[in-house]
């Protein structure tokens, strides 16, 4: 088995929001943070054969880097990991998936089933890259949703404890009903980069789904 570059950068990806790592069999791959309050899957070009169990997915792309187009050999406890000539080999042992944290199909299933949403926005790599300097700059952790009386919804970034903090905001398309608050957790924002169809629900929670790739993001609202 040979990993592509897009399931690479996804895999990237899941280990900044959870160090554990299991592929079920087939080729949906699904990760949720130790908090519970991210939760992303995706479906990739690769099958895999067997469940299979990482305890440090970082480490095990890092053992992928040491060869040139790493080829995946997997037994039942362990992946054999060669170059393209066979002359370097790495064998790499699975971890009991029990031990691991990771999402449940029934999460998943019941992610997915959601449709009660009141506010969707499209949020372009350019706008969040935006958000995350604005954040840094002003030292702040927080992103308001809001929409506007004359439609469409504003971003803010802001300080939820200080009502007089410094703030940035900006426009992007969308709509929804205003009704109560909503505020995600920049530091939560771990997404692949791309544009998203984002959608908001007052159950505290959102959902971010990638234009071009098969990948969704579940991510929960600060209280």
């Amino acid at each position: 088995m040979n990993i592509s570059e897009n399931t690479m950068q996804i895999l990237k990806n899941y280990s900044s929001i959870n160090p554990n790592f299991i592929a079920r069999k087939g080729n949906v791959i699904t990760t949720i943070s130790e908090a519970k309050n991210i939760l992303s899957s995706c479906s990739v070009e690769e099958q895999f054969d067997q469940d299979l169990g990482i305890y440090d997915l970082n480490e095990f792309l890092n053992v992928l880097s040491l060869v040139d187009q790493p080829k995946l050999q997997m037994e039942e406890k362990w992946v054999t990991i060669s170059d393209q000539t066979g002359r370097s080999k790495i064998k790499y042992f699975f971890t009991d998936p029990e031990m691991l944290t990771s999402p449940t199909e029934k999460m998943i299933q019941n992610a997915s089933s959601m449709d009660n949403f009141d506010i969707s926005f499209t949020l372009d790599n350019d706008t969040l890259n935006r958000i995350k300097r604005a954040a840094s700059a002003l030292g702040h952790t927080s992103m308001k949703v809001d929409t506007k009386d004359t439609g469409g919804i504003v971003l803010m970034v802001f300080d939820s404890e200080n009502p007089t903090s410094n703030t940035f905001s900006i426009d992007v398309p969308g709509q929804g009903k205003g009704e109560g608050t909503h505020i995600i957790n920049i530091s939560n924002l771990k997404i692949v980069s791309g544009d998203y169809d984002v959608k908001i629900s007052n159950k505290n929670i959102s959902n971010f789904i990638h234009k071009e790739k098969p990948i969704q993001y579940w991510i929960a609202l600060e209280k």
